[in-house]
């Protein structure tokens, strides 16, 4: 089998029209996906996009379509996704425009994500499952360690998976039988007014998801107000996430959450820049004593992290508490598996950020691969769940008592519906068309 053609769709959403996404950064999102199919001459194609939130999408597609002289025409029976995904990331005319961040690493992301659907596709196994079966030495090899040795070396990281051989059948079958924890941030838009963020902080409660998250950041007195009303709504105890999408520095990110201290934030997320390694201890050390009773405030990101690199020097420095894995951000599957490596080296909780379109499809099959053979442990980790645009996949997530339930459809779960990919094709598709 070969693969012989690269597809590639610019899909947009018009998310704007509602403020759905809407954050103290980006008001007004149209979310959408640079989308791909690896058309093969067999019965199994691949399935990838890369999440922009739309201007811009277009440039992500045309960055996917240079890619297309390393995919078309390679043996699918003898691919190799850890020197497929080396390929992709070391071509060095491409990876001059940014190495291994910015868009050419958005578009190598897509199609390595594309490769495992289709390897997953063809095993007759959901993502997460295939990754399970993989032994140690694979998955290892699966990892490109240039830049990650000076904090875990290949050794160490077989050693790891091999400590948690044991009872990864007996996890799986959890996993089947009853899911993943979830928060939701379908409450906490910004564009929300008061009365919908109660609303649906208190359906959230109610569900059973594990948190809601609610985004700040525009105006400390409407944060005040709004974060009052969902904590008095929801009860003093229940955890409430705030998510500052990068709008602060470092001197205002401390003084901004420590006047939002005492109403008990879960964690911040995003308190400033990605790229603020240094930035990120500071604020972690800043709010050290800055909840309830002089308790810590945690500081979560990962969303906008570039690289696995990136990722190294946030552990390394003892930045945050929480790291936040994106399926389409860095390279793919096997740049995310380095990460969940490290967090677990690290000892640190991985809840990955979803939402948008499809991220919630991808990242759960990373999550729960996360359980079953890497951290082992469910203690302090939930998956992001956004309630929208689930409805154009063929395999969408499904909740159930604010869990994720475990997919079990061959693959990625990263296929759209045709009649999706033609309605909303930007700028000639009929959603697009009269705009």
């Amino acid at each position: 089998m070969k693969v012989i053609d690269l597809r590639v769709r610019d899909i947009r959403f018009p998310t704007s029209r509602s403020l759905d996404g809407s954050d103290a950064m980006n008001p007004d999102p149209d979310y959408s996906a640079a989308y791909i199919e690896l058309v093969t001459d067999g019965e199994t194609d691949g399935h990838g996009f890369t999440f922009t939130i739309g201007r811009g999408n277009d440039i992500c597609a045309a960055a996917i379509a240079a890619l297309a002289p390393y995919v078309v025409g390679r043996e699918v029976d003898t691919l190799d996704l850890g020197e497929f995904s080396r390929r992709l990331t070391h071509d060095s005319q491409l990876r001059w425009l940014g190495p291994e961040k910015g868009v050419m690493h958005l578009a190598a992301g897509a199609v390595i994500n594309a490769a495992w659907d289709l390897a997953a596709r063809r095993a007759g196994l959901p993502l997460w499952q295939y990754l399970t079966s993989l032994s140690p030495d694979t998955i290892v090899d699966c990892v490109d360690w240039r830049y990650l040795t000076d904090a875990l070396t290949p050794a160490a990281a077989r050693d790891l998976l091999a400590d948690r051989l044991p009872g990864r059948a007996e996890r799986a079958e959890e996993l089947l039988a009853g899911g993943y924890p979830a928060y939701t941030t379908s409450a906490g838009w910004l564009g929300y007014d008061d009365a919908k963020v109660t609303r649906r902080a208190l359906r959230a409660q109610a569900d059973g998801f594990a948190m809601v998250k609610l985004k700040v950041g525009a105006d400390l007195h409407d944060d005040l107000r709004r974060f009052t009303a969902a904590r008095e709504a929801l009860g003093p105890d229940f955890p409430i996430g705030i998510d500052a999408n990068q709008r602060w520095g470092v001197g205002e990110a401390i003084g901004w959450v420590s006047a939002l201290g005492h109403l008990g934030p879960y964690w911040i997320e995003e308190p400033t820049s990605p790229d603020e390694i240094l930035g990120h201890a500071a604020i972690r050390t800043g709010l050290a004593h800055a909840g309830p009773g002089g308790s810590p405030i945690r500081v979560a990101t990962g969303e906008h992290v570039h690289n696995r690199i990136m990722f190294k020097q946030l552990l390394q420095a003892d930045a945050v508490d929480v790291v936040q894995i994106d399926s389409a951000r860095v390279a793919g599957v096997n740049e995310n598996l380095a990460i969940l490596l490290m967090a677990a080296a690290f000892g640190k909780p991985v809840c990955p950020h979803a939402g948008g379109v499809g991220l919630c499809e991808l990242v759960q099959h990373l999550s729960f691969f996360d359980y079953t053979s890497v951290s082992a442990s469910l203690s302090g980790r939930m998956i992001e769940y956004v309630d929208h645009l689930h409805e154009h996949f063929a395999d969408p997530v499904r909740i159930v008592n604010g869990r994720y339930a475990a997919p079990v459809a061959p693959g990625f779960s990263a296929r759209m519906h045709e009649e999706s990919l033609t309605r909303y094709a930007f700028p000639d598709g009929p959603e697009w068309k009269d705009v």
